[in-house]
This record gives structure tokens, C-alpha cells and sequence, in this order.
């Protein structure tokens, strides 16, 4: 199967709908807020493939990926 290649654009312009950072765009969400979502589990469905991909990208130090995606918009 391949990758969804829609889930990375989506991380600079899907907002988070609820909670601290409710209005939020994933990829600017700060990597403490990810790791909380990492220990107590992330949502399911899309939101929870968004916030996981975020957290990896941010984990690895590939925050240029999204840095890249931001300045094409």
C-alpha cells in the first residue's frame, strides 16, 4: 500500500478542532502537545494519523518538511 501523500499537505492546513490548541494548524503544534497525545494515546480516524505524523516529523528533526509546505501556501 502506498503512503497518503494528501497527510502531509493536511498537517499545514488542517486545524485542530479541539482542546489548548482548538484553531491550531497540526504542524505548528508544539512537540509537548504531541508527546502528551503519544503517552495517552492519539485520537483515531484522520486526526490521529495527522497527529502522529506530526510527532514523528517533529521527533526526527524533519521540521523542514513542514517549514517547506508552509512557504508554498
Amino acid at each position: 500500500m502506498l503512503p497518503d501523500s494528501s497527510l502531509i499537505s493536511d498537517l499545514v492546513k488542517i486545524k485542530m478542532p479541539f482542546g489548548k490548541y482548538k484553531e491550531c494548524i497540526i504542524a505548528n503544534l508544539p512537540i509537548s502537545y504531541l508527546e502528551w497525545f503519544k503517552k495517552k494515546g492519539f485520537p483515531k480516524g484522520r486526526l490521529g494519523q495527522l497527529l502522529e505524523t506530526c510527532y514523528d516529523i517533529k521527533l526526527n528533526g524533519l521540521d523542514f518538511i513542514l517549514k517547506e509546505l508552509k512557504g508554498k501556501q
